[in-house]
């Protein structure tokens, strides 16, 4: 069954639901990070830490003690470990290594893994879930292209000893010359041997490559939001869908559409998917496959070939950067098994309106998505004017869940994490 996503215009209407964290409903005026938040009734947010750098993904431990991966580094340190001793909900005891930048983190079975924009590594935990040896660390992957566009490696691991790591095309179509009007595709595209897809390794292997690798699933233009599903026993991935239909199409698209699309698509994955970038991208007003203009469409003709299509297809440009399906049991029982996607924000609308900057939930049945979409957690971006302007106050990022069922969320401008927790 395909799955039909709600219009942006509805999912906006159910996000002006929701109510400030911890005020009741009575608009008091946000005091911190924490207070700006709009979250349903019933659910508060707390500042773990803020003015942190670029804090990406995270990884919360069976003890609470929070890995946070940063995308600049912050006093020469790429990775930071986060515990709070004394129970206040705020980290007293932060200590920093890895000396490279980067978005992926998981723990995992005793070790903490950690991405570079090139490599993968591991590092060994003790009980206490301190790194045994923070300075010398396994390297799992490595040699990873790395082109400065679409770079982030970000990683997912299963229940089966596999490790997934994202690798982003260094092109927005793949044309002749990148993000030029009127170039056409590459056929085939020579960017898909080493990137635009999912490359799956060992997680327990040191000094693995392309070679030794599996190329798992193709035609993904950037992924950057991934989890393990463990009731479907599959991975989920987020897509980035392509930019500039009207700049480099002005014949085919006008801007309006060129805002909206295409989708920013959900796929499930398995061995040998294809999902079809650069050759199509996914209407999801039309609901189907189009071809890309690079490779002789029009906005409305179908591809000859059919590629896998989305379980779910939200509105273009919002950018997701995270993917969590949330399997504890202190939230609701609607959450339970569904899907928490942080959408960073566009920059690609303009001259539309700027959208994105929340967290949305997709509720699942059976591994399925069994309803229309919703805004969970918005008002990031400080307002409706710093929204359509994209000039926001934070970026929502990495998501993870705590062992209490807490749901954490990261912000890469300004260094914020937040724990969103639920009042019983």
């Amino acid at each position: 069954m395909k799955f039909k996503s709600l219009s942006f215009a509805t999912a906006f209407c159910l996000a002006g639901l929701a109510v400030f964290a911890g005020d009741g409903g009575k608009g008091k005026k946000p005091a911190d990070a924490a207070g700006q938040l709009k979250l349903p009734a019933g659910f508060k947010a707390e500042t773990v830490i803020e003015n942190f750098g670029r804090t990406r993904h995270l990884a919360v431990t069976p003890n609470g003690v929070i890995f946070v991966k940063l995308e600049k580094l912050k006093d020469g340190k790429g990775i930071y470990r986060l515990e709070d001793t004394n129970g206040d909900g705020k980290p007293d005891k932060i200590t920093g290594f890895g000396d490279y930048v980067g978005t992926g983190m998981a723990v995992r079975d005793g070790y903490l893994y950690a991405s570079s924009n090139t490599d993968v590594y591991r590092y060994k935990l003790d009980g206490s879930n301190n790194v045994v040896n923070p300075d010398k660390p396994e390297k799992i992957v490595s040699g990873l292209l790395d082109r400065h566009q679409h770079n982030s490696k970000s990683i997912a691991l299963d229940n089966s000893g596999n490790i997934y790591v994202n690798i982003g095309a260094y092109a927005n179509s793949c044309q002749v010359q990148d993000r030029t009007k009127g170039s056409p595709g590459r056929m085939p595209c020579p960017i898909l041997d080493s990137a635009g897809g999912i490359w799956q390794f060992k997680a327990d292997r040191p000094d693995q490559t392309y070679g030794t690798g599996v190329h798992y699933a193709s035609g993904l233009r950037n992924v950057v939001g991934l989890d393990w599903n463990t009731q479907t026993n599959s991975l989920f991935v987020m897509q980035h869908g392509r930019d500039q239909l009207s700049d480099n199409w002005p014949q085919y698209f006008n801007t309006k559409q060129s805002a909206e699309l295409p989708s920013e698509c959900m796929y499930e994955l398995h061995k040998g998917s294809n999902c079809g970038w650069p050759y199509i991208y996914y209407d999801q007003i039309q609901h189907k496959q189009v071809l890309a203009p690079e490779y002789g469409g029009d906005g409305k003709k179908g591809p000859e070939k059919e590629f896998q299509d989305p379980v779910v297809a939200f509105p273009g440009h919002l950018a997701p950067d995270g993917l969590l399906f949330y399997t504890g049991n202190q939230f609701p029982e609607k959450y339970k098994n569904g899907a928490f996607v942080a959408f960073h924000g566009s920059w690609n609308r303009a001259p539309e309106p700027q959208a994105g900057f929340f967290v949305v939930f997709v509720p699942f049945k059976d591994g399925k998505p069994s309803g229309n979409w919703e805004v969970f957690a918005d008002n990031f971006s400080g307002g409706a004017d710093k929204t359509a302007s994209g000039r926001v106050d934070y970026r929502p990022c990495g998501l993870a869940q705590g062992p209490d069922g807490a749901l954490y969320v990261t912000d890469d401008t300004k260094g914020v994490i937040w724990k969103i927790s639920y009042n019983k």
